[in-house]
């Protein structure tokens, strides 16, 4: 920081004006100098940060899929800025809690949010009112993970593929209801887009978090569901459920027999995506410094493994490229969204 200062001194004395400056001279002159020190200032920031320890905040409850993906992350970051990353959980309101607090921090870089759907893709379209301004008071930092889904069948269901299912729910309208951990959450939307884009009528019957919905799967309340592959993987393996796809383009290591639902329905993609943002306004450099920092280390194998253990598949982008990716996926949902007439009160 100190060499702003310096630079921007020796310009104002090597400034060629004369021992009694006219008003003008004199406004021109400190015009000048007050420019070239904020244009260097950011720089300075991203030079010296980070000085103190990074909050990550997690809108979410302690155990849960973004806390454990945060938690393996935070101790390699750590390491990488040479200041602490402490992980912090927010829950409430859908994620809106935690996200309204990073979008009212300062804009400094020391408060980072660990970001799924409902922070700027898909609340937005579900809420009446939002604390924050999903558009204008975050941005995005870098691609975390994304967690793959499995679409899940009872095993009574006839159907043994994606297509058989699809055929199966024109044959019988109605008859088949999916469940999921509750509205608007992503296997309540990723069950709207398959309904959507298959053109079938099923039924939608949401409960309060996976465990739930995992219960009456099982005994057959319910015939199907799309979640997160890990909730279900124990009972696929066990032949009590059944895994017709997965809600990704591409295989998934820990169901590499389940092909993608996209090679019946083009372009279907519905696996949550995580990743980091924080308060609009913070400088760019510092932005760059911690997506560069962060997809460092998404590459190392410990950080790796570990994500790949709770059952997540690490990913990683530039901040340009995560920004292009809310952009693609808020305006996918929304359309979905509305389709659907979903609400959160």
């Amino acid at each position: 920081m100190r060499s702003i200062f310096v630079r921007a001194l020796c310009f104002a004395r090597l400034s060629p004006v004369h021992r009694s400056p006219s008003p003008r001279a004199w406004w021109t002159r400190n015009v000048v100098v007050a420019t070239l020190f904020c244009a260097l200032l950011p720089q300075a920031w991203a030079q010296d940060y980070p000085t103190r320890p990074i909050r990550l905040i997690v809108p979410f409850a302690p155990g849960g899929a973004a806390d454990l993906v945060a938690r393996a992350v935070a101790p390699a970051l750590s390491k990488r800025l040479g200041q602490q990353v402490v992980v912090e959980n927010k829950p409430g309101a859908g994620a809106t809690l935690g996200a309204d607090f990073v979008a009212k921090a300062p804009a400094d870089g020391y408060t980072m949010l660990y970001g799924t759907p409902g922070v700027q893709m898909t609340n937005q379209y579900l809420m009446a009112k939002m604390p924050y301004d999903p558009d204008k008071d975050l941005v995005p930092v870098s691609e975390l993970a994304i967690v793959p889904s499995a679409l899940v069948v009872n095993k009574n269901v006839p159907a043994k593929s994606v297509q058989e299912l699809i055929d199966y729910a024109k044959a019988n309208p109605g008859k088949i209801s999916f469940s999921s951990s509750g509205v608007g959450a992503s296997s309540h939307l990723a069950g709207e887009l398959l309904k959507q884009t298959a053109k079938i009528d099923i039924v939608h019957v949401p409960y309060k978090g996976s465990g739930a919905a995992l219960q009456d799967l099982l005994s057959g309340q319910v015939q199907m569901t799309i979640d997160s592959i890990n909730v279900y993987l124990p009972h696929i393996r066990a032949g009590t459920l059944r895994a017709l796809g997965v809600s990704m383009p591409e295989r998934s290591p820990m169901l590499p027999d389940a092909p993608p639902i996209s090679d019946v329905l083009q372009g279907f993609d519905a696996s949550p995506i995580n990743y980091v943002a924080v308060r609009a306004g913070t400088p760019k450099a510092i932005i760059d410094r911690l997506s560069t920092e962060i997809n460092a280390v998404l590459r190392t194998p410990e950080v790796k493994s570990a994500l790949e253990a709770t059952g997540v598949m690490p990913r990683g982008s530039t901040p340009a490229e995560m920004a292009d990716i809310v952009k693609s996926e808020s305006a996918k949902w929304k359309r979905v969204i509305e389709a659907s007439g979903a609400r959160i009160d």
